[in-house]
């Protein structure tokens, strides 16, 4: 198991690019399994989920290998329609598989998918939208076995948005009979990127990004050859990396349209943009302003950037509120802040910060993905040494984190514990 030892207090300057989006690889490596031949997906990062996703789409019988960022897929020989304990159980996204299996073989067994503890994020909206579209579904021994014949078209409605419930019934209604209605669907980028690639490989699909997504199934699909869009949380990871250190940080290959919400906070502490070659170009203030947030589903301010812009917050002028409306148990960094010396009170799904003039280097533990990179956060502007513990979190979301941030200028390195 590895570890982060940081130094902090250096103002970080100079250029990065960022990787291809975790939240959409997932589900885009899941789509290939609704189509025989080799698909080719570009732009991947390299990440343990993605190796995971991988293994996993290879236990069904396929082909898969990474080439650089580009996953290859050969879902010719796709006969196994099972997805076992072992491989769900690291990484909920692995349910994704489910609407593809029973789209293309008709039956699947998924075991109960598992991933950070950051809160239930039940899938009893994706199992209700199989059943409209005429899915038999038994839940027996931590497994979801589901069989259909072939898949109808149906109305769906979603109480509240789920990003992977819309993915999974997408990507299942594409083979399904006839057309399909999704209201109150998740208008995240990564959704509108996965409709994307369904469509480069003849799926007919309307609506993407916005709140009703309408799908006409069609009897058969081609392999992708598709490019994934940039990482928005790696991209404002860094924003808040220029905020907190007073940095001035051109960040290349990103889509800073993805994150207006977060922006407008950014710009409202005293964060500085412009764009620039291949980017944008975020100058960090000397010291930011604090800064109310409420999360809320894209295109609101996003709950995977919350820890990120608190650790920011914690040596802002003045007090603010953050409230988490997306999901519970997502505050459990807050803990590591306060052995930073951070001055932060926590009621019920509302954190009030109030700023101090600098954090302290501590030991520190890692709980789940977006927790580790806000310990990164605060490490790089606090004073003296901080220790990550259990950074296989991080693992799971961010690329060669340590190396880019050691091209910015930080004291940061990679240890056995």
């Amino acid at each position: 198991m590895d570890k982060l030892v940081i130094n902090g207090g250096k103002r970080l300057s100079g250029a990065v690019e960022i990787s291809g989006a975790k939240n959409a690889a997932l589900p885009i490596m899941a789509a290939a399994i609704l189509a025989e031949g080799e698909h080719h997906i570009s732009n991947v990062p390299q990440l343990r989920d993605v190796r995971t996703m991988g293994r996993l789409i290879a236990n069904l019988g396929a082909g898969f290998h990474l080439e650089d960022s580009t996953a290859i897929l050969d879902c010719s020989m796709i006969k196994n329609f099972e997805a076992p304990y072992d491989l769900v159980s690291t990484m909920r996204a692995s349910v994704l598989i489910l609407g593809p299996l029973l789209a293309r073989l008709g039956r699947a067994k998924v075991s109960l998918p598992g991933g950070c503890a950051i809160g239930a994020r039940p899938i009893n909206l994706h199992l209700m939208g199989l059943k409209k579209m005429g899915a038999t579904i038994k839940l027996e021994s931590g497994y979801v076995l589901a069989k259909a014949k072939r898949l109808k078209g149906a109305s769906i409605y979603f109480d509240t948005p789920t990003v992977t419930g819309t993915e999974n019934l997408m990507m299942a209604a594409v083979l399904a009979e006839g057309r399909t209605v999704i209201e109150n669907a998740a208008r995240e980028p990564e959704v509108t990127d996965l409709a994307n690639a369904l469509i480069s490989m003849g799926a007919q699909i309307k609506g993407a990004g916005e709140s009703m997504i309408e799908i006409e199934g069609v009897s058969r699909l081609a392999p992708m050859d598709y490019a994934i869009i940039p990482d928005r949380i790696e991209t404002g990871t860094f924003m808040t990396i220029a905020g907190i250190t007073g940095g001035d940080i051109t960040i290349r290959k990103c889509r800073p349209d993805h994150l207006d919400a977060l922006i407008n906070k950014l710009q409202d502490s005293g964060l500085r943009f412009k764009k620039a070659r291949g980017g944008i170009r975020v100058t960090g203030p000397e010291r930011p302003s604090a800064v109310n947030v409420k999360t809320m589903p894209y295109p609101g301010f996003p709950t995977d950037m919350q820890a990120q812009f608190m650790a920011m917050m914690c040596i802002a002028d003045g007090t603010c509120v953050i409230s988490e409306k997306i999901f519970e148990n997502r505050f459990m960094h807050v803990a590591e802040l306060r052995r930073m010396g951070a001055d932060i009170t926590i009621e019920g799904s509302t954190a009030t910060i109030r700023g101090i003039s600098r954090l302290k280097g501590a030991p520190l533990m890692a709980t789940d993905l977006r927790a580790s990179a806000s310990l990164i956060v605060a490490a790089l502007a606090a004073e003296g040494q901080t220790t990550i513990h259990r950074i296989y979190h991080l693992d799971r979301g961010y690329e060669k984190i340590e190396a880019k941030l050691q091209a910015l200028g930080a004291d940061i390195r990679r240890e056995k514990e």
